[in-house]
């Protein structure tokens, strides 16, 4: 997917615009810069250098099907064209899925994921939505975007209908994260606020553009960021740190119908690689034996009473720096400015006295 250029390169190829501008210009400039080139370093510009083809699903899909040599694998519903893999046709009470056959034992990786939800259902009239999945177990239909409940892993939820009319604080379509080692339920009921990590409301349905999502695992650290808008640019979710993920997992996508339905499509799963480097003690661990888990302020359960749904222990994200950081300036500024007057004033008094 093509990205825009770096505001760095445009700084450099721009030299005459940044002589005549005033220092003060020149600042926020540099910290517009300083804000934006954290963002774009957060996810990968799709190099093929990095692409990981065995657990990547392209077009026109020819390693999908049943046979011992097939990479990936598909159930229920799921029809597979030369276009796109629609998981669900918009029709009632359907799921399927489609999932990756090779583990993937990547120990930071990034996966982009071109999508489309749509369908003939009006406003609220739709549903129930999709899931990307890195989970232990594959191919167990459930009650969960048609996978299995209690998994163990990671999913990410694009939920298109609201089921808790008590939670009227957040828009749909919603997406969020949860991880879990088996022992946590996801409530459909209450829209998984019980054990979501995160989450934004995000419009993704009957787009006439192409709608992406990311999701990115580097060093202990989800960050989950969507590209919808036709903007060609990336707008982050989802980043939170304390995140344990093992290698050897699976990767997949699956969806569900129920009384609303709508048509749930995957036109691309890519996996990039994230070359980073590991202290010897995290090369020498054995990263199967990993339990998927969160390291939080509070624990998932505590978040029922949470009456936004979210968490907010990660770390500053990329625009609270950048916010900080220019108050930080304006408050110099204005010291500055009424320094200068107050001392001009004294140069004026003390000349009269001359």
């Amino acid at each position: 997917m093509a990205r825009e250029r770096s505001p760095a390169l445009w700084l450099h190829t721009q030299p005459s615009v940044t002589r005549k501008m005033p220092v003060c210009h020149r600042i926020l400039l540099l910290l517009w810069l300083l804000h934006f080139s954290s963002v774009y370093s957060d996810i990968t510009d799709g190099n093929a250098e990095h692409l990981k083809r065995e657990h990547s699903l392209i077009k026109p899909y020819q390693g999908v099907g049943t046979s011992p040599s097939s990479q990936w694998d598909f159930w229920g519903s799921t029809l597979v064209t030369s276009q796109y893999v629609r998981l669900t046709p918009d029709e009632r009470s359907k799921q399927g899925s489609i999932w990756n056959t090779v583990p993937c034992y990547l120990k930071d990786w990034e996966m982009h994921v071109q999508f489309k939800v749509h369908g003939s259902g009006k406003k609220n009239l739709h549903g129930d939505g999709f899931a990307i999945w890195y989970t232990k177990e594959r191919l167990h239909p459930g009650p969960v975007f048609g996978n299995q409940d209690h998994f163990v892993g990671l999913a990410i939820f694009v939920d298109t209908f609201r089921n808790d009319l008590q939670g009227m604080d957040r828009s749909f379509p919603y997406i969020s994260a949860m991880v879990s080692n088996g022992s946590l339920p996801y409530d459909h009921g209450k829209d998984g606020r019980s054990t979501e990590l995160g989450g934004c409301s995000v419009e993704v349905r009957n787009k006439d553009h192409d709608t992406y999502l990311a999701v990115r695992y580097s060093k202990g650290r989800l960050t989950i960021m969507v590209d919808v808008d036709d903007r060609n640019d990336w707008r982050e979710c989802i980043d939170i740190g304390g995140v344990r993920l093992p290698t050897g997992y699976y990767f997949g996508s699956s969806a569900a119908t129920g009384d609303l339905s709508d048509n749930h499509d995957i036109i691309s799963m890519k996996m990039y690689q994230l070359m980073v480097e590991h202290t010897p003690e995290e090369d020498n661990q054995d990263w199967t034996k990993i339990e998927p888990s969160v390291s939080l302020l509070k624990s998932p359960k505590d978040n029922i009473d949470d009456p936004t749904g979210n968490f907010r222990s990660s770390p500053l994200t990329g625009w609270k720096v950048f916010l900080l950081l220019l108050c930080a300036l304006l408050g110099i500024v204005v010291c500055a400015v009424v320094g200068a007057v107050v001392f001009q004033k004294r140069q004026e008094r003390n000349k009269r006295f001359y």
